[in-house]
């Protein structure tokens, strides 16, 4: 499978746009609890794939399907995943930030731990 280049955003452009914040941006961490209290950026909601059950069911309710939605993980592979089942749930605007938290910590926020 190919992916869109219009469904990914860059690290870089994911600091710009937190900076910029002219337009309300949903954002979602799929890592798990332990890699959270390692590193975590501020206005991410986390909704680790291990516990899909706890939280698939109502993701209507807490997100909206025509929102930018950017999701998050350790380096873009999970997040990947939770860009394509938001598609699947109707979800028109998701987007999967390339290299996750470890290319943030690397080019955007040095003072991030990185694991």
């Amino acid at each position: 499978m190919i992916e869109d280049p219009q469904s990914k955003i860059t690290v870089e452009e994911l600091a710009q746009r937190m900076v910029e914040k002219s337009e309300i941006l949903q954002l979602i961490d799929v890592r798990e609890p332990e890699e959270i209290a390692i590193a975590h950026i501020a206005g991410f909601e986390v909704l680790p794939l291990s516990q899909f059950n706890d939280w698939s069911e109502d993701i209507k309710q807490r997100f909206n399907a025509e929102s930018e939605t950017l999701v998050l993980c350790h380096h873009g592979m999970r997040s990947a995943q939770m860009c394509q089942w938001l598609r699947s749930q109707g979800f028109t605007n998701v987007k999967n930030i390339t290299g996750g938290i470890e290319a943030y910590a690397c080019l955007v926020d040095a003072s991030l731990p990185r694991y």
